[in-house]
């Protein structure tokens, strides 16, 4: 637990949490982490300056979201589309999970989170990548939350892969076509040892899910916020979760 740094971080947050339900804590919640440039350009500064802003609301939902009881917390980082954008933005966006890890990793180990990633490494900077792949050899042992980063990530890219490696056992003869069925699919998934997000939230008054789980958001629930990224706050994540914990989840049932 964040014990001490909690508690200091949440006195202005403790009649939220307190008014959730402790039993129906969502197990998996996944954020698509939106606004970072609108927040910075409104503000009359450079797009990156929204990104850097935005590493302090990873950390303030991680200590949250692990303070309340939430199992998996995936973060979509930086999408296979994002590639598109100009290089000396993708280039500072390449640079920030070192710049985030290089502060937080010790605070992340000291408090039992777990650092995972989803998503394609072949095309990240090798810098990116260390960083990365140092904080998951680091916390791999950590039976706390996990961190999810989609990074350099994209569902249906995820998904072709996954129909090309299934095609590939059925034609090999380890799996028989007759066995095909959600279950055995969503393990050629990147996500085949997590459970499907519960909750996904989005930021910045955008509805839409741009290419993102979309096979694991089948019964999602989704919660969408006008707050930029940069200005969400552990209440802004209570009160998402407070909107969840008043829905009834019947997964096509009555």
């Amino acid at each position: 637990m964040f014990n001490r740094f909690w508690r200091k971080l949440t006195q202005s947050n403790a009649t939220e949490s307190v008014r959730l339900k402790p039993d129906n804590i969502p197990e998996h919640i996944a954020i698509i982490m939106d606004g970072n440039g609108r927040w910075a350009q409104e503000r009359g500064l450079p797009r990156i300056a929204g990104h850097r802003a935005g590493m302090k609301a990873v950390k303030k939902a991680t200590i949250a979201a692990s303070n309340i009881g939430v199992k998996v917390l995936t973060l979509y980082a930086f999408s296979t589309e994002n590639w598109k954008r100009p290089r000396e933005e993708v280039d500072f966006l390449m640079s920030l999970p070192q710049e985030f890890l290089a502060l937080e990793l010790d605070e992340l180990i000291k408090n039992n989170v777990t650092v995972r990633m989803i998503g394609w490494k072949e095309n990240l900077p090798p810098h990116t990548l260390a960083a990365v792949e140092t904080a998951i050899e680091r916390t791999r042992h950590n039976t706390g939350l996990i961190l999810n980063f989609a990074l350099n990530y994209g569902s249906r890219r995820e998904m072709i892969s996954a129909i090309r490696h299934l095609v590939e056992d059925i034609g090999e003869g380890s799996v028989n076509i007759e066995d095909v069925d959600e279950q055995l699919f969503s393990r050629y998934l990147l996500t085949r040892d997590l459970p499907d997000p519960d909750m996904i939230i989005r930021t910045s008054g955008e509805i839409r899910v741009s290419n993102f789980m979309l096979w694991q958001m089948a019964y999602s629930e989704l919660w969408f916020t006008d707050i930029y990224w940069p200005e969400f706050e552990e209440k802004h994540l209570y009160e998402a979760i407070m909107e969840y914990q008043r829905r009834a989840r019947r997964y096509g049932g009555i």
